[in-house]
């Protein structure tokens, strides 16, 4: 186990590197520079000229390129271009809003995906069974900021049970948690009924139900545990890409995360704040599936004895 657990974190090394090169070749193709969108378009262009230069934008691109990666390795992640306050700084200031934001959304979509996927799958082609498959085609296919706004004006306007925006308490986050788990309960209850269809039909199952099991421990303890190995895995790449943040929601809410503070930097071209942004979130989502599958081999004892021979 330790073993394997080295070999993905030395694999996060390409991985950053690549990371860091595409964000840096995407950024230098976006129009303008730092120098005109810091100091305006009414600045002259020896001042432009000369916050270009003061930033290094008007290095090479690879040379920019090799001296954010020989800071990085030295756990620099540089300063904003715009306030002048480290990166690490920044990031961390606006992540635990996310953090707080992808696990209510990952509790919740967790909870009611599997359990209504279980209900679908159990009672297959019965109005259960409809009404869930059904349930997961709408919240699949309506967009995160018109259900945000919708909850809006319901649980804010018209009834005033809830805020509206901010992070001040915890009623602040119930209407965040639930629009962003929208899509997430559409993936885990479809991921849930076809992954529990499978594991109920197999010979195992119908092998607990001869020997006189109880119907709700056969479900529960013999098909569920089996079927969760794929549900697991969707519910961390979810949970992973939500600490991206989910830059729909927290713009609808006005929550200060990591998606609001990384599209402001893309507009303003903020580069070391961009990069040094998506390095932690990559570390982060690179970690969060490394969790998922050490998780496995607490499910299935077959993947856990592969992982005890490396």
């Amino acid at each position: 186990m330790g073993k394997y657990v080295l070999k993905r974190l030395l694999a996060l090394i390409p991985t950053i590197l690549i990371i860091v090169f595409v964000v840096y070749f995407i950024m230098e193709l976006t129009p303008s520079d730092p120098g005109t969108l810091i100091l305006g378009q009414n600045a002259s262009a020896e001042a432009i000229a000369a916050k270009n230069a003061e930033l290094g934008y008007n290095d090479p691109f690879f040379v920019r390129y090799f001296k954010y990666i020989l800071n990085l390795c030295k756990g620099d992640l540089g300063v904003s271009w715009t306030n002048n306050k480290p990166v690490f700084d920044l990031v961390m200031a606006r992540f635990p809003v996310t953090i707080i934001l992808a696990a209510g959304a990952t509790l919740i979509g967790v909870v009611f995906g599997v359990l209504l996927g279980v209900l679908a799958a159990v009672k297959q082609y019965s109005g259960w069974d409809i009404a869930g498959t059904s349930l997961a085609m709408i919240l699949a296919s309506f967009p995160a900021f018109w259900i945000g706004m919708m909850l809006i004006i319901l649980f804010s306007l018209k009834l005033g049970w809830l805020p509206s925006y901010g992070t001040d308490s915890f009623k602040s986050y119930i209407l965040p948690w639930f629009t962003t788990a929208c899509g997430f309960v559409a993936s885990q209850l479809r991921m849930t009924r076809t992954s529990m269809l499978e594991c109920i039909r197999m010979d195992y199952i119908r092998t607990a139900r001869a020997k006189g099991q109880k119907e709700r421990i056969v479900i529960y303890r013999h098909a569920l545990r089996n079927a969760l190995l794929p549900v697991i895995t969707i519910m961390g790449m979810n949970f992973g890409a939500m600490l991206g943040g989910t830059v729909t929601v927290e713009t609808v809410f006005t929550l200060n995360g990591v998606g609001t503070l990384l599209l402001a930097s893309i507009r303003s071209k903020d580069i070391p704040v961009v990069v040094g942004a998506i390095v932690i979130i990559a570390v982060c989502y690179t970690l969060v599936m490394l969790v998922v599958d050490i998780a496995y081999a607490f499910i299935d004892p077959q993947i856990k004895a592969r992982y005890l021979k490396k």
